[in-house]
């Protein structure tokens, strides 16, 4: 067999390959799309589960056409700017936090769900860093716009077992229930404290080993939510933000 043959059917075989796995990506790509937007909205569910389940919907066992359905009927989403304000020219499926928290903090968009249920929920989502890589999460507060019904949190790299418990540890996310974020009229974010919280309004307990992904929350959870602050004052002060809806 000689050499000319055997290089020109490797590269045959090649192209065939490359153009296989090609139209295979091309065929799922929607699918997979679909499936994250669904993992995502299950997480912010997660945020709102007890109010959920007061409304008659428990988020347990919620089919994927059951959670969309949730978010066209009985969710606003909207995007606001730094100053608190609704805009109508992102397109809120588009948004990715990711690469909004590369551009400057003047220029940067963020994505507001408000659950109207029988009282209403807003569910702001935030990201910041963890020991080895990105984490994010969704922080849901109740009418007030102050104390926390419920936190759900993600992350690229954490150790398994130390970091990763944020998203993981069910118990140590619950710690975050009836958490405030105002001190009076201050805004004071959610501290993760090593060693165990001390003032039970505004700290939870750390993750034992995961220091530096326990304050990368801590710092998350403040520049994220301070980020909203404008939009979070002018809704308690019982404001309007216009703009549009986007289901």
């Amino acid at each position: 067999m000689s050499t000319k043959y055997i290089y020109t059917f490797g590269v045959i075989m090649t192209v065939v390959v490359a153009l296989v796995l090609a139209g295979f990506r091309t065929v799922t790509a929607e699918a997979a799309a679909r499936n994250e937007d669904i993992f995502n909205k299950r997480e912010i569910l997660a945020t709102v589960a007890e109010p959920m389940a007061a409304a008659g919907m428990p988020i347990d066992g919620l089919s994927d056409a059951e959670v969309l359905d949730i978010f066209k009927n009985k969710v606003d989403q909207l995007v606001v700017n730094t100053n608190g304000e609704a805009v109508d020219d992102v397109d809120f499926a588009s948004l990715d936090l990711a690469k909004e928290y590369k551009k400057p903090e003047g220029q940067r968009v963020y994505p507001v769900y408000k659950f109207n249920l029988e009282d209403e929920y807003y569910v702001f989502s935030v990201r910041g860093n963890g020991l080895w890589d990105a984490i994010w999460g969704n922080i849901a507060l109740a009418s007030d716009l102050n104390t926390v019904t419920g936190a759900s949190f993600d992350h690229a790299g954490e150790t398994p077992g130390l970091g990763a418990e944020i998203k993981d540890n069910a118990g140590w996310k619950s710690q975050f229930k009836g958490k405030k974020i105002y001190d009076g009229n201050e805004f004071v974010s959610i501290i993760v404290r090593k060693g165990g919280a001390v003032d039970q309004e505004h700290e939870v307990d750390g993750l034992s080993g995961a220091t530096v992904t326990g304050d990368g929350v801590t710092k998350m959870l403040y520049n994220g939510l301070k980020a909203y602050e404008p939009y979070i004052e002018e809704q308690r002060a019982g404001g309007e933000t216009t703009g549009m809806n986007m289901k």
